[in-house]
């Protein structure tokens, strides 16, 4: 590995033991086993390098060629667009939320603490487009590439605001935690009601 491979896996392994903020430039050199000249010259700052980590952990989180995966298991048998997908797809989420605890930690603290953190926050922010088109190519089976920016900023907004909405809970009280079954059908409910009159 090279300079810049190191400090991307010191980075990473320093946001899981400290998170964003007490995170500091030397921590990382330290960690990485590289020089502070480094984080300038290949991600051009600290908070740069932080935010690289940070999207790469949660990729690896759900990355579909891992056994461990959201997209793994049979979900590739469910129809495209079914309930049966909705519901693979987060079973395998939810059952990823307790070994990825620290991972998802790091968004609530950036919640929390985001001001601390005012360039950290943009970037990421900028970077949430890619998760959801990840996350809507996840459900729909739609290469990432073939997305159209109505379905990303509709259908992926959507899973988006389920994915923080299930992280929330599993990370406060997961006995209480909404499962794939439940959010599934609700969903099937939901539909089933639309245009329904109900005078």
């Amino acid at each position: 590995m090279g300079h810049r491979e190191d400090l991307l896996e010191g980075a990473k392994r320093c946001l899981l033991q400290k998170g964003f903020v007490r995170t500091t430039a030397r921590d990382i050199v330290k960690e990485s086993g590289t020089n502070l000249a480094s984080i300038g010259y290949h991600y051009g700052s600290k908070d740069a390098l932080l935010v690289q980590a940070y999207v790469s952990l949660i990729e690896g989180v759900g990355e579909s060629g891992n056994d461990r995966g959201w997209g793994a298991g049979d979900v590739d048998t469910a129809p495209l667009g079914s309930l049966e997908r909705f519901q693979k797809v987060w079973a395998n989420v939810i059952r990823s939320l307790p070994e990825s605890r620290a991972i998802w930690l790091l968004s609530f603290e950036l919640v929390l603490q985001g001001d601390r953190v005012p360039e950290v926050r943009r970037m990421l922010g900028e970077a949430q487009r890619d998760g959801r088109s990840g996350l809507t190519a996840l459900f729909t089976g739609i290469p990432e590439d073939e997305l159209d920016d109505a379905t990303v900023e509709t259908e992926g907004r959507f899973y988006v605001t389920v994915l923080n909405g299930l992280m929330m809970q599993w990370l406060f009280d997961p006995d209480s935690a909404t499962g794939a079954d439940q959010l599934t059908e609700g969903l099937r409910r939901m539909i089933a009601g639309i245009g329904r009159d109900d005078s």
